[in-house]
């Protein structure tokens, strides 16, 4: 990981000066969160938590009133396991009702609650309720708080990986995450992709595409995706691209480590219930614990043969401890080994392609680790396939934080260019108009984006109607058990209007044209519909256009149509002077009329702009009120150690620094206010405000400060005293050497005797001054105050150093140039000089 860290430093320059923006990348994980930070002047690597771990655990809980993230909110589930939230992915968008939830309540010890929209809050043991999306939101405030730390700036940006199985109701929820925990979400990517653009950054690759299939098995479920590597050309003629195409997916939402881990506890469970004759599911606090435990053993026999279970007071004050073995583990979950390496012939099906045509099948995902996983890949694909060229833990997040670099245009990156695809088929659905008031209803299907469209990808439908009518977008099939297949239900209004107004203008049987359209994140959506009707054009133009065969077909179906092509600019320069005259004085009719759209959300609606700010207020008062306790506790504790400090230094024994430095009254002053301040704080410290706790701090320091004032001067004035004399010394050596060249070449003398007087009666006045302080100075005891602070000391040698200054840096006087005149003059004397002094003809001149 250094060597691709250090690559990566070398080619990642930020080109934007003016606007420093950060972007926060995160890899929400079932079990763990891994985040990275690209900000200009911050090394590009995992961002640390507070304990300086690499990743952090998904769970917030609560202790009594205490908010916790990570590792110090898992560990707490034993002793709070209504108030410790883990494993929150299985309930992203999840219906109440739906399979997931009943997973999630067999592997949790916390109280699903509904919500009003259907989906699923946990509620803690006080009674309060907290929706997924708040829960998350606290997680990723948590995740921002680091970041901001670290940049010394405000992180509003973000990219976050999801599953590439999520449906649109998943990946409404996360970004209502992100905006409740008071973000902007930059961009959402497929973790397999993600994986994908780590992998590339320091690897180029031919012209013709190399297949790589990206194995990633996480906590909550088991992902292939399948990427052609590709380079093609960049940006300028000299330049290289990279390019990333998705071809398909393959996954298992039912397998991953959380299901390994589920199933070791039942090894557990059973075994406890054998052992001790009484069923541990009924204590809560067992349960966490087992799952705690079953967690543990897991890692431990990823590498041994056999491991210990061990659990002090589990329940009934009773101490567990077992033996497991590896082979009784892999016995437990011998169903699931054909089903490991399902998701990766699904994703090559999905493709079309075979093994064959794959150079590397590249592991990643905390449970690749697990020995039964790995061998059922290995017996899949082949060994001579497998890779673990990339950091299983980390490859996802720095993928997504290079991509997220790429996107905010802040960052100058290697060009990597990613093209990712939809996972489900997507139609659109709506009742065909009524030929007649006897005929039953029809609705028409069409299949507009099938499983394996690319992002970014627009298509227009056209369909027959003169009223308006409702089009509804959904999945074609049932993504997820238990979950809504209805995206949208979009209500096109103004058709009846805007036919009229065509077939006025003269237009033939017009149609509406709607457009749907897949963005960068996977969201499907329906940005415009139009009423099109082809209107004969009598101008020239419009009638060369027919001639030619310009004109457009008016015999469209009830079918899908791929987008027009984008018009050339340059046809409008072929325009006759006559046709741009006559388009003046008689413009074409217009042949389209844009309609209005109402969008609603018919199934599980994500949440409302007043619900995402009610929620946002909640965080933001618990924030606040952390916020206070926090700096209530860091008062108290500041005093306290205060309090302690203080004492030490009035019980020393021996000629302290602090005694020499202090009189007897002050110290008694100072030890009845301390008395004082420690009854107080006994009585009072938990009640007494911020401000309260800060005053009496404040009270004890000004009667300890004029003790600690004498002993920083004690230790400053020799220092302020040798730096007063150096600039009596520089300046007394600077004036001699003046002085001797205004003597002796007074042309040649940058000074004046003027500035050398002044400059000598400041240093005289210092001398003097300081002569004087020092010898009262040497009067003062150590326990009284200084006759001289050393800030006058400074202050009055900086006006003796300035004026030096002054002196010094100034510029020689130019040099005046001769005159012209003189010049001139000068140079015909010499020459009549020269002509009339040397009468002796050159030899051969005078017979001329």
């Amino acid at each position: 990981m250094r060597p691709l860290i250090l690559c990566l430093l070398l080619c990642l320059t930020t080109f934007t000066q003016n606007a420093l923006a950060s972007v926060l990348a995160i890899d929400y994980g079932s079990e763990w969160i891994k985040a990275s930070l690209m900000s200009p002047g911050v090394p590009f690597d995992v961002l640390l938590d507070r304990n300086s771990k690499r990743k952090i655990q998904s769970t917030v809980a609560w202790k009594k009133e205490d908010r916790l993230f990570g590792g110090d909110a898992f560990n707490i589930a034993g002793r709070f396991p209504q108030d410790s939230f883990s494993n929150l992915k299985y309930l992203i968008a999840a219906p109440f009702d739906s399979p997931s939830v009943s997973y999630y309540a067999s592997i949790s010890t916390a109280d699903a609650v509904k919500t009003s929209r259907g989906t699923v809050a946990l509620r803690r043991s006080d009674g309060t309720e907290w929706a997924v999306e708040e829960l998350i939101a606290m997680q990723l405030s948590y995740v921002r708080e680091l970041a901001e730390s670290t940049a010394n700036e405000k992180v509003s940006d973000v990219i976050l990986t999801i599953p590439p199985h999520f449906t649109q109701h998943e990946r409404d929820a996360v970004v209502d995450a992100v905006e409740v925990a008071g973000m902007r979400t930059l961009a959402l990517i497929h973790d397999g992709t993600a994986v994908a653009v780590n992998y590339a950054m320091t690897r180029s690759f031919p012209e013709q595409p190399e297949y790589h299939v990206i194995y990633d098995a996480g906590a909550s479920s088991i992902r292939a995706t399948v990427a052609g590597f590709s380079a093609v050309p960049g940006a300028t003629k000299r330049d290289t691209a990279t390019s990333i195409a998705v071809k398909g997916f393959g996954f298992d939402r039912n397998i991953g480590g959380v299901e390994l881990d589920r199933r070791l506890r039942e090894i557990l469970i059973n075994d406890f219930n054998k052992k001790h004759k009484k069923d541990i599911r009924e204590d809560k606090r067992g349960m966490a614990k087992l799952w705690k435990e079953a967690g543990r053993v897991k890692a431990i026999l990823s590498a041994n043969a056999d491991a210990t279970a061990s659990v002090e007071s589990i329940a009934w004050d009773i101490d567990y401890r077992s033996k497991v073995s590896r082979t009784q583990f892999e016995d437990a979950c011998k169903d699931l080994t054909l089903r490991y390496a399902k998701p990766i012939f699904d994703a090559l099906s999905n493709a079309g392609l075979t093994l064959d045509n794959v150079t590397s099948v590249i592991l990643t995902g905390g449970a690749s680790r697990t020995p039964m996983i790995q061998a059922a890949v290995k017996a899949a694909v082949g060994e001579s396939k497998i890779a673990l060229n990339v950091n299983a833990d980390e490859a996802a997040v720095l993928g997504a934080a290079l991509h997220g670099a790429a996107l905010s245009r802040q960052f100058k990156t290697k060009d990597i260019r990613v093209q990712d695809i939809t996972p489900y088929d997507v139609q659109v659905s709506y009742q065909a108009e009524s030929k007649s008031e006897n005929a039953k209803p029809r609705t028409i299907n069409t299949l507009v984006f099938p499983a394996g469209s690319k992002h970014t990808s627009k298509k227009t439908f056209s369909v027959r109607h003169k009223d308006d009518f409702v089009l509804h977008v959904n999945y074609k099939g049932t993504p997820v058990p238990g979950y809504p297949t209805d995206l949208l239900e979009v209500h096109v209004k103004g058709i009846s209007e805007a036919v009229q107004n065509l077939t006025e203008a003269g237009a033939v049987d017009p149609i509406v044209k709607a457009t749907l359209a897949v963005s960068e994140s996977g969201f499907v959506s329906v940005p415009n519909a139009v009423v099109y009707g082809e209107i004969k054009d009598d101008t020239i133009t419009g009638k060369l256009k027919g001639l030619f065969g310009g004109a457009s077909s008016s015999t469209e179906t009830e079918e899908e149509t791929e987008t027009a092509a984008r018009p050339d600019p340059s046809a409008a320069n072929n325009e006759t002077a006559a046709e741009k005259e006559e388009k003046k004085e008689k413009p074409a009719p217009k042949d389209t009329i844009p309609l209005e759209l109402e969008v609603k959300m018919p199934s599980l609606a994500p949440m409302t702009v007043a619900e995402k700010r009610t929620a946002r207020d909640r965080l933001r008062a618990i924030d606040l009120a952390e916020g206070a306790k926090r700096r209530h506790e860091e008062a108290r504790n500041t005093l306290e150690g205060y309090l302690y400090r203080v004492r030490d230094l009035l019980e020393e024994k021996g000629e302290t620094p602090f005694r020499k430095c202090s009189k007897e009254q002050e110290r008694s002053a100072l030890g009845e206010k301390l008395d004082e301040t420690f009854a107080w704080l006994a009585e009072h410290g938990e009640d007494a405000s911020t401000s309260e706790l800060i005053e009496r701090r404040s009270a004890l320091e000004k009667l300890e400060y004029p003790v600690v004032h004498r002993y920083k001067e004690i230790e400053e004035f020799p220092v302020a005293l040798n730096n007063s004399q150096k600039w009596n010394w520089s300046t007394r050596l600077f004036l001699t050497d003046a002085k001797t060249q205004l003597l002796d070449t007074p042309d040649e003398s940058k000074y004046t005797q003027e500035e050398l007087d002044a400059l000598e009666r400041t240093l005289k006045e210092h001398e003097v001054w300081l002569n004087d302080v020092v010898e009262k100075q040497k009067r003062v005891q150590m326990y009284d105050d200084p006759a001289v602070e050393s800030k006058e000391l400074y202050a009055r040698a900086k006006v003796l150093e300035s004026q030096l200054q002054k002196l010094v840096k100034k510029k020689a006087p130019k040099k005046k140039k001769e005159s012209s005149t003189s010049t001139t003059s000068s140079t015909a004397t010499t020459a009549t000089s020269a002509a009339g002094g040397d009468n002796t003809a050159t030899p051969g001149h005078d017979e001329l």
